[in-house]
């Protein structure tokens, strides 16, 4: 026992449970804290699941930062709970997200997520801009309007009325990804200029009709060509001879 509360920071009723690359909430964490702790802080784990939390009742605060949370993340439900950061994770489906929350943290009025693909912040996502993060945020307060404060800035009231106008319609969706060349999806991009025949854009088919049909085009061209330059001489020759004699 005295080694496992060795992993454990505690302080009054903040439980701090960080960098023990733990793939799920250990039980012990629940038995010991659960019925007092008002703040978890469970960063730089390996976690995938918070399934554990069913024990902490009492939970305000949870820090799950550095994790390896993705979009099937379910949490009990945590009706005293006001804030949560899950920066730097794995989570890229941003509806499903804060409809869980809206059910599941009524209370919520501070959430961070940046780090997430679900949330495109210039400083992490180079290719986005203010104007792509500006709608993430009018979507997500159009799904939590109680928020106070959405990942580093204070919710403005500008923003909440834009978000009640528009907010539906403000879903940054993610764009699909290219196919690799032969894989399902692939022939709706467009070919390459090419001036073959369509049937012979692919090198494989190109490649057969050239091999098969060689013969034959060689053939034809031997049966239609003039005359090799020494038939001419030939011809020519006996003629200039005869032309040599005193009668011409």
């Amino acid at each position: 026992m005295a080694h496992i509360e060795s992993l454990v920071a505690l302080n009054g009723t903040q439980i701090s449970y960080i960098g023990h690359d733990s793939k799920d909430i250990p039980h012990f964490l629940g038995d010991t804290y659960g019925q007092f702790a008002k703040r978890l802080d469970l960063s730089f784990n390996l976690l995938r699941s918070l399934a554990g939390l069913k024990m902490f009742t009492e939970l305000e605060e949870l820090v799950a930062d550095n994790n390896l949370l993705g979009n099937d993340l379910q949490l009990p439900r945590l009706p005293n709970l006001h804030t949560l950061t899950l920066n730097k994770n794995q989570i890229s489906d941003i509806e499903a997200l804060l409809e869980h929350l809206a059910d599941v943290t009524p209370s919520l009025k501070y959430l961070s997520l940046l780090g997430n693909e679900a949330c495109p912040n210039q400083l992490v996502s180079p290719d986005k801009d203010e104007d792509d993060y500006q709608r993430y945020r009018y979507f997500v307060l159009y799904k939590l309007p109680q928020l106070k404060f959405l990942d580093t800035r204070k919710v403005t009231k500008k923003e909440l009325m834009e978000a009640r106008a528009r907010g539906a319609f403000m879903k940054v969706v993610k764009p699909k990804s290219e196919a690799p060349p032969n894989e399902p999806g692939s022939e709706s991009r467009p070919l390459p200029y090419t001036p073959l025949p369509r049937g012979s854009r692919d090198a494989r088919n190109h490649k057969e009709e050239t091999g098969a049909d060689s013969r034959r085009r060689q053939e034809e061209r031997s049966h239609n060509k003039s005359p090799p330059p020494h038939t001419t001489q030939n011809v020519i020759l006996p003629l200039a001879a005869a032309c040599a004699q005193p009668s011409c």
